[in-house]
């Protein structure tokens, strides 16, 4: 897909969702959540290239303006919604579907120095409350199990 027609298609998600936009024209110019996606796509444009400095000097000042951090090297979907962006950071190696909402003040972040998956990932359609400090990569179905059993109503029972 264009890139025009991507961060249009953007620019579009957010007038929708948002109330309180009054035209796709205000969203480009004023929201932050916009002006951080667009520095995204440069960034990640360029860390895809192997052009890591650039893609994080482009990250860094994108940060700078609005508040928002996003790696040049995590993975994010088709119309991702960036509400009252303060405070959100995105780590390297998470991934975000297409239709996802994230207010502000979220961490997609990872815990320890593994060099390998390390930041959750998020499916299509997830909406992130403000806040929500979302830790850790869970990669395999033994852990997930295991998880999932800890978390089960007949896990509680005594």
């Amino acid at each position: 897909m264009n890139v025009w027609k991507e961060l249009f298609e953007d620019a579009n998600n957010i007038k929708k969702k948002d109330p309180a936009s009054r035209n796709v024209l205000e969203v480009i110019l004023l929201y932050p959540g916009f002006h951080a996606l667009v520095g995204y796509r440069m960034a990640h444009f360029c860390y895809r290239h192997h052009l890591y400095f650039i893609a994080r000097l482009i990250s860094q000042i994108t940060r700078f303006f609005t508040g928002i951090e996003i790696h040049p090297g995590a993975t994010i979907g088709r119309r991702l919604f960036i509400d009252h962006g303060m405070g959100i950071v995105i780590g390297e190696t998470t991934t975000i579907g297409n239709d996802c909402t994230i207010y502000h003040n979220v961490t997609l972040g990872g815990t320890g120095k593994d060099k390998n998956k390390r930041h959750p990932d998020l499916g299509n359609n997830v909406i992130v409350g403000c806040g929500a400090k979302i830790l850790r990569s869970y990669q395999n179905r033994k852990q997930r199990k295991n998880r999932s059993k800890l978390c089960s109503p007949s896990a509680t029972k005594r």
